[in-house]
């Protein structure tokens, strides 16, 4: 009866568990670990079905000495590896010693519960890449300015040419590190309220019209021209109806989208190449339903190698470092795009040809 109780509780738990007796052999188990481990577990023993050295060894401690115990289990498959922490617990009281086999007359019947950390393992392994991410793009211009300041007190000490020339260097490494630290404490903020979804209702025309404003002095420079393209979705020109452009968004976060965007455009589209803004309505497809209103950043470039399409939005991840660089980048500004669509449930689609340029696109559902 007691059996019965313990396999019906285990059947409801949502995490793999299993029940091995004294024997070792798999009594019970739930359906989340059939379907991990397979039908075929049932009555095997353990160790023929867990095959994993570590953990074997923790199931026999806890079955000699009825302390609860800890090991970890890793599954691979054509997915990838998963990692569980394996906790196993002694069950007293349970008439399961086998009769007449004085072996087992001291061991105990076991629970096991499966719990993933996988996202924990990979949570770690982010931590790490982006301290050493973050420490490999300071370590680079301090370095620079450390030298300069040696060769300034030293060699170039008498040299106002030489002085001059390593001073606009030192400051341009100073304004990239500060570049740094505000894109590092702007996606700290975007994470943070990634999943407070924005309630005001915003105009993209009105985001976009100000993002034209900000970008043209600096497309004037590099002789390209901006150009916003609006079609009919706003409302009917000259029969007052209000424009539709409306999303529940946060207008300075949207306007830190496009304006980054538009600024890539500038900058990897090249001088005296138009930039074009396209703002449309379209009816929504899969998770995204009803009419989703979408904006386009085109540029007429060089392009990008289809490769690294799936790779652009991750933190300090550059198709061409030493261009990046040259060029300011932090190697943020695409993650702190997505984190923020991301927050306004929308997507970004990047599409490109290689001599013909990009394009990337965002869509958000309308308001």
């Amino acid at each position: 009866m007691v059996g019965n109780q313990l396999n019906t509780v285990i059947e409801a738990v949502p995490e793999p568990m299993l029940h091995l007796d004294a024997s070792g052999l798999i009594v019970a188990s739930n359906a989340a670990a059939r379907g991990l481990l397979g039908d075929w577990i049932q009555g095997r023993s353990y160790a023929a079905v867990l095959r994993q050295p570590a953990l074997l060894g923790r199931i026999e401690t806890v079955q000699a000495d009825g302390a609860p115990g800890e090991a970890r289990f890793e599954l691979a498959d054509s997915a990838g590896s998963t990692q569980f922490r394996v906790r196993i617990t002694a069950l007293r009281g349970l008439p399961e010693t086998p009769v007449g086999v004085s072996s087992y007359a001291t061991r105990f019947s076991l629970l096991l519960h499966f719990t993933d950390i996988t996202h924990l393992r990979e949570a770690e392994e982010m931590r790490r890449d982006f301290v050493a991410n973050v420490s490999h793009e300071l370590r680079t211009p301090l370095t620079a300015v450390l030298g300069f300041i040696e060769t300034l007190r030293g060699p170039a000490r008498n040299d106002p040419a030489a002085q001059e020339r390593f001073l606009s260097i030192m400051e341009d490494e100073a304004r990239r590190m500060n570049r740094l630290v505000s894109d590092l404490l702007s996606l700290s903020r975007v994470e943070a309220a990634e999943r407070m979804r924005p309630s005001d209702a915003v105009d993209l025309r009105a985001v976009l019209d100000g993002t034209l404003a900000a970008m043209r002095p600096s497309a004037e420079l590099t002789g390209n021209t901006i150009m916003l393209h609006a079609d009919a979705a706003g409302g009917v020109e000259g029969q007052g109806e209000a424009p539709r452009n409306l999303i529940l968004g946060d207008r300075d976060q949207l306007m830190q989208v496009f304006l980054n965007l538009t600024e890539n455009a500038l900058k990897y589209g090249g001088p005296d190449r138009p930039v074009e803004l396209t703002l449309s309505r379209e009816d929504g497809s899969g998770s995204m339903k009803g009419k989703v209103i979408r904006v386009d950043v085109t540029d007429h470039g060089d392009g990008i190698d289809p490769q690294h399409l799936p790779r652009l939005t991750e933190r300090f991840y550059r198709v061409d470092t030493h261009r990046s660089r040259a060029m300011g980048g932090t190697g943020l500004g695409l993650a702190i795009v997505k984190h923020i669509i991301n927050r306004h449930r929308g997507r970004l689609r990047i599409t490109s040809e290689k001599g013909r340029g990009s394009t990337f696109s965002v869509l958000f559902p309308e308001a």
